[in-house]
Formats: structure tokens, sequence, C-alpha cells
């Protein structure tokens, strides 16, 4: 074990030398596992619109971080390797890496109420691992790690406090998509909005977060729940997974908060908005009921404001963020594995489509058009270590 840890394994990877470029598949070295870190071979991973947001939003609304790098970091795999003081991992062992950490010692973690630990949170948001360098390089040179996961390479090193070890019957290629969307959306209903049985709730954005959040709202008990995105070929989907109606907000000779105050005789009790754009955030709040409606931001967007009428919040409503969908995850990660294994949780509906590797920037274009709820991308195995 001891030899294994010292070799580099050379694989291959989506490599982005630049903003607002496709992606290039190069083959790359990664890096022994220092201490505390484990390396792990992607078996599958999910695109996500803040992978794509990141690419083509850099600077915009996304905060700029150093290229090149590799992106992902919704993804599930196998341990190859764990450095030195690594306890809690394997060799073998089937993981879920995580660019949200759980430390377990922090006062965050040991408080209940939040999920925002920050062990490396410095480093990893701009690419980096603990000791301040990247595990991957391509030609010589370094390339960073996206949110410290970088999960579009076949082997990748993460700290040994971002990863989550699942059940060993788990499919990695379904339950990748718990690494980031479906988490968030899910946990944005359940955790972080609280919604409760017999409600009205309107999800704005029918991509995997917004289908992950009525999925929530049906599982809270909610007995009305719209839907609302301007691609209307969403809609059906949005019903397979609880939505009781849908609006397309372009079709509307009013502003889509009016038509939702009206529709529901005074506004929904939740709204969860999950596009990342502050128009449709205040919309969203605007939306809820006064005296105790409930907003919550699950969109993510990184450097714009969104405007609040302070009235609206005045009145008895609340606005609420949520990162991950408030779930601690390193402990509840596994767990949302465990409800999908039994049934509790839907994964395969969201994904419409599995790509090799070298398909990722069609992945991304899949996404842009509305195409696709989820693209996996499968990451297969040729690799040599020397």
């Amino acid at each position: 074990l001891a030899n294994m840890l010292t070799l580099v394994i050379k694989c291959k990877a989506a490599v982005a030398w630049e903003p607002r470029k496709p992606l290039s598949i190069e083959d790359v070295e990664v890096a022994p596992p220092k201490v505390h870190e484990v390396r792990i071979k992607i078996v599958a991973t999910g695109v996500c619109h803040t992978d794509l947001e990141y690419l083509y939003g850099a600077g915009k609304a996304m905060k700029f971080r150093p290229f090149p790098l590799v992106l992902g970091h919704e993804a599930a795999g196998i341990v190859e390797s764990v450095g030195p003081e690594v306890t809690k991992f394997s060799p073998g062992d089937k993981v879920i890496p995580l660019f949200l950490p759980q430390c377990g010692e922090c006062e965050r973690c040991r408080s209940p109420k939040t999920n925002q630990c920050r062990k490396n949170w410095a480093n990893t948001q701009v690419g980096v691992l603990a000791d301040g360098t990247s595990r991957i390089s391509c030609k010589g040179q370094q390339v960073y790690q996206f949110l410290g996961v970088s999960s579009f390479s076949q082997y990748t090193v993460v700290p040994d406090t971002s990863l989550a070890k699942i059940r060993s019957d788990a499919p990695l290629d379904k339950v990748c998509l718990l690494g980031c969307g479906v988490s968030t959306g899910y946990g944005a209903a359940i955790n972080t909005g609280k919604v409760e049985k017999d409600s009205s709730c309107a999800v704005f954005g029918l991509g995997a977060v917004g289908l992950a959040a009525i999925m929530g709202c049906k599982v809270a008990g909610a007995t009305r729940i719209i839907g609302v995105d301007i691609n209307t070929a969403k809609f059906e989907k949005a019903k397979e997974f609880g939505a009781s109606e849908c609006v397309n907000p372009n079709q509307c000779s009013r502003p889509i908060q009016e038509v939702l105050v009206d529709m529901t005789g005074g506004g929904v009790d939740y709204a969860l908005e999950c596009v990342g754009s502050p128009g449709v955030m205040s919309a969203a709040l605007e939306s809820t009921i006064d005296a105790w409606g409930t907003c919550v931001i699950a969109g993510w967007t990184e450097t714009e404001a969104m405007s609040v009428v302070v009235e609206k919040i005045l009145m008895g409503r609340t606005l609420k963020g949520t990162y991950f969908g408030g779930w601690k995850s390193v402990e509840g990660v596994p767990k949302l594995v465990d409800d999908y294994m039994n049934k509790k949780l839907k994964l395969d509906e969201f994904i419409t489509n599995i790509l090799p590797l070298d398909q990722i920037n069609v992945a991304f274009a899949d996404m842009t058009s509305g195409n696709s709820i989820r693209t996996v991308i499968s990451l297969s195995t040729e690799e040599t270590s020397g």
C-alpha cells in the first residue's frame, strides 16, 4: 500500500484552459494524496448548471477563479488510495465527494443550526487543497480543482473531510446526483423551508434543483405545488415529480407573482427559487402570502443583488437562503443514498442522458438548450500508473 501511494496516476480529464471556451479532453497527472487526503476514481459525474455558469459566467454572476481548471463537483466514485492520517476511508470504499465539508469538530459542525463548515474553505474556493496546491497537473502546469473537487477527471484527490462514504450496493451512476443538485433542491424544501403538511408551494425553475424541490414539497405533504418555468416542455416532468399545476410567466399578461397570489387567494405558503436570477428571487418572495409566507433561495449566483420591498418583509414574510439544501454533508449524503435505495427518493427520473467524457461539451449544449435535466458523464477507466 505504501508503494501504491507514491505513484502518480495518468488519466483523462476535461480541462477548462480559459473562460468561455469549450472544455478540452487532456491527459493529466493526478498526484498521490497528502496528509488527510483521499484519491478517488470517479465513476460517474453529473453536469450541473454551476459548472456551466462558472465556465461562461466567470467574472460576471460568478466570482473569478483561476484557470486552467477541471470543473465538475457532483459525482460518485471509489477510493483508490488514502494519504497519511486518514482513518475513515479505505481503498474500495464507495464515496461521494463534497464541495461542502463537514469536519465534525468546529463550532458550526457542532451547531444544529447550520451545515456551513469552513474546513479548507478559502483554499477549495480558489481551486487548491490544504497545502495551497492542486493535485492535478497537465503539460507540466498546475490545474486548479473546481470547489476542491474536479470530477470531470477519471481520478481526483479531495480532503478527507470533504468525502461521504456510502453503502457498497449503491449505483454510482445514479447517486452521483446527490453530490449537488438533488440534495440542494430536496433539502431547500425539507430542511430550509420546513414545508408543512397541507401547505401551498410555488417552485421557480424546473431544472434538477427545482424538480428535487417539488419532490421535497410532496414528501412534506404539501397539497398544492405550482411549478413555474418559461419552458413549457418541462411541465410534464414536473407533474411526474408531484407538481399539481404549472405556469409559464411568459404566457401571463401580468407579473407572475400577481398571478400566483390570485391563484392561491393571497399567495403561497412557501416559494422556492431554483433559478439563480435576482429578478426571479424578488418575484418568488412577492408570490408568498403575507403574515407567514416563506421564500427560500436555492438558485446560485455569487455577485448579484436582489431587491426586496421592505414592506413585503415587514408584513411577516421570511426570506431564507440555502446551501447544499441544509444537509450536513458527511452525515446527510449517506442517509439520502439510503432513502433512494429504499425508494423514498427519485434519482433515475432526473437523468435524461448518459454520455462518455469526450462528449462533455454536448452535455453543456444540452443544458443550455433546455433539452436535458441531468446528463451523467460516465468516466471510463483507461489509465496507466507511472
